[in-house]
This record gives C-alpha cells, structure tokens and sequence, in this order.
C-alpha cells in the first residue's frame, strides 16, 4: 500500500475512533500530532519525486493512447483485411469443400491458411482457426485439427460447446478414448444449450456405450430424456434407451 493510501487509512480510522470512544485530551492531541506529521512527509515524498511521478503518468498516457492509435490506424485495418480475404473461403466451407476452404477458394482470394499467415491477432484470424480445424476434421487430418482448435479463442454461449465438441470427435478418431469422453463431457456441461448440449450428451452416451460402459451410458441417455425431450436428439432418445436397458 502506497503512503497516500495509508495516510488516507489511517485518518479515517481515527475519525470512527474518535466517534466511539472517548479519549483524553492529550491522546487526541497526539494523534493529531501524528496525522500532521504523516501529511508532511507525504507532502515531501510529493516534492522530492514530482519529475518521477509526472514521468510515469505520462508513459500511462503515452501507453493508453498508443493502444488507441494501434487499434484504429492498424489493428483495425487488418481486420477489415482479413475479412475480406475469408471471404470466399468461409463460402467454400459452408458447401464442405474443405480442401479449397484451406488453400485455393478461387476468385483470386487466399484461403483460410493464408488468412491465419497474414492477419494473426484479428477476431477474423481466430475464427479461421476455428474453420481450419474443423476443415482438417472432415479431410482426416486429425493432429492438425487438435492444433487449430487449440489456438481458437471460444466465447460466447456456443462456441465452447464446438470447440470440445470438435476435440472430442478428433481424439475420438485418434481412438484415445479417455480424451474423446473428457471433451464430450466438457461439451456437455461448459454451457447449457437446448440444442448443443442433448447432441453431446447423447455422443457422451454412445462413446460410453460402444467401450461398455453400459450404466454410465443409460444415465446419458436418459438426462436427454428428461431434460431435453424436445430437441431433436431428445426426440428420438427412446430407441437408445430401450438398447441400452437389454445390456446393462
């Protein structure tokens, strides 16, 4: 705690002494005594250090307002750029044409890899980690879409959820089992999503269910059941259970 803010701590304490209790004339007086002695010495501290102090609320300033410039002379910019350039790619992506998404989406724009190259630190260049990762997924490159998926910044209500989703189907394909069960579990639980969560929950139960886990399977389906009964996946949860019940 800085001197100022221990003077200002301790003048306050003795305000609310003062008020509930009575002291003698001469204590009060010797408090007063050290409360003006404490503002001397902070008044000297102030003089003694006034070019040092000054220095550091300028570099503060300096620092605020190099941030500002930053974000809107080039932070800014890029991330206009980088936008443009996902563009086509994020087109690509959404018809599953994983391959030309990563690297030659046509129309003369780069695909999702040279937006991660060129644009990194942009919201734009997470989000292509994101689609990089899911692209690698559906190509079959598993190691590269746990690493993509690493680097994606999840926020928001939904995008945790896919993001463990997504590391679960990897490592389940990977076939490290223990890891696939872990971020399915995660996916199910990180947030609460009337659509997202039954949909891992049940992947939850059938990963549990195909490595004999017959009980803890059964508890999965049945949450969806009872919990989500009219998402899509809850819908139709009753075959699952009615399977499951013959093994347990």
């Amino acid at each position: 705690m800085t001197l100022l803010a221990q003077l200002n701590f301790e003048q306050k304490s003795i305000i609310f002494n003062m008020a509930r209790r009575k002291r003698s004339r001469k204590k009060q007086e010797e408090v007063l005594v050290d409360i003006v002695e404490a503002r001397d010495h902070a008044q000297d501290f102030l003089d003694r250090n006034q070019k040092t102090i000054f220095g550091v609320l300028t570099a503060i300033v300096v620092l605020v307002g190099g941030w500002f410039a930053y974000n809107n002379l080039f932070n800014k910019p890029r991330q206009e750029k980088a936008v443009a350039q996902l563009f086509q790619a994020e087109y690509q992506f959404g018809r599953d044409s994983f391959a030309l998404a990563l690297t030659n989406p046509g129309g003369g724009y780069g695909g999702i890899l040279d937006a991660i190259d060129n644009y990194g630190g942009t919201k734009s260049t997470n989000a292509a980690n994101y689609y990089a990762a899911v692209s690698y997924l559906n190509l079959g490159k598993f190691d590269a879409a746990i690493a993509y998926m690493e680097d994606f910044d999840a926020a928001g209500e939904v995008m945790p959820i896919m993001k463990n989703g997504v590391l679960g189907d990897a490592w389940s394909e990977k076939n490290d089992f223990d890891k696939a069960l872990s971020f399915y579990k995660k996916a199910a639980t990180v947030r609460e999503n009337e659509t997202l969560t039954p949909y891992y929950l049940k992947k939850l139960g059938m990963l549990n269910e195909k490595l004999g886990n017959f009980a803890e399977a059964q508890k999965m389906y049945q949450k969806v059941k009872n919990k989500y009964p009219n998402s899509p996946d809850g819908r139709d949860i009753d075959k699952y259970l009615i399977r499951i019940k013959s093994k347990v």
